[in-house]
C-alpha cells in the first residue's frame, strides 16, 4: 500500500489456490477485517476448492476470476459461485482469439441480427449469465465497442447456440497439468 500510495486496496485476489493458500486466505481475511482490503477474492479457483474455502472460512471470496468464454463456459463453477454468492468474473472473455474468435461464424451470425460484433455478442452472453467481464484491448475503437453491449439482449435461442459451443476445457492453460503447477511454484513476484 505504501508503494501504491494508498490507505486501502479495493480488491485483492489470491491468484491460484496452490501451496499454502489456506494461510494466505487467513492473511487476506485479517487485512479485510482491518479495513486494508475492501474486497477479497480468488482467481482460477475451481468448484471443489471454492466449496472448501466457503465451507471453511467465515469470510467467503467475494469474486472468483476464472477463464470464461463461449468455448470454456464453466457452468458448474458459476453454479457453485451463485450458491455461495461469489461474483463470477471472466478473464480471457475472447479466448485470446482462438477459434478465429472475432470472425467465428456462430458469434458473427448472432451479431448480425443485433448489429453487433462477435466480441460484443460474447460479452453480452457472459453478462446475461451474471458474469462480470473486463475485456482487454489497447485499441480505442474496440474499447468503445466493448462498452456498447447494454442496448440489446440475446434471445434464449441465441444463448443456446452459444451454450453448444462449449468444449469443456481451457485451450489457454491447463490448471490440472502437474507440469504447469510446478511452473507456478517457480514464479516469484
Amino acid at each position: 500500500m505504501k508503494r501504491l500510495g494508498v490507505d486501502y486496496i479495493d480488491l485483492m485476489l489470491l491468484h491460484q489456490p496452490m501451496g499454502d493458500y489456506i494461510n494466505a486466505w487467513k492473511g487476506l481475511e485479517k487485512l479485510y477485517e482491518n479495513g486494508k482490503l475492501k474486497s477479497i477474492g480468488m482467481a482460477n479457483c475451481y468448484p471443489h476448492v471454492l466449496v472448501d474455502i466457503c465451507e471453511t472460512f467465515a469470510i467467503k471470496p467475494m469474486i472468483n476470476q476464472v477463464e470464461m468464454h463461449p468455448f470454456f463456459q464453466q457452468q458448474l463453477n458459476i453454479d457453485v459461485m451463485n450458491e455461495y454468492r461469489v461474483v463470477p468474473e471472466a478473464w480471457a472473455p475472447f479466448n485470446e482469439g482462438l477459434h478465429d474468435f472475432f470472425a467465428n461464424p456462430i458469434l458473427t451470425d448472432i451479431g448480425n441480427k443485433y448489429g453487433k460484433s462477435a466480441a460484443q455478442v460474447a460479452l453480452r452472453w457472459n453478462i446475461q449469465r451474471g458474469v462480470v467481464v473486463i475485456p482487454k484491448s489497447v485499441h480505442k475503437e474496440r474499447i468503445m465497442q466493448n462498452f456498447n453491449v447494454f442496448d440489446f439482449s440475446l434471445s434464449h435461442d441465441d444463448m443456446e447456440k452459444i451454450r453448444a459451443m462449449d468444449i469443456g476445457h481451457s485451450e489457454i492453460v491447463n490448471h490440472f497439468d502437474p507440469k504447469w503447477i510446478k511452473v507456478l511454484h517457480t514464479l516469484t513476484f
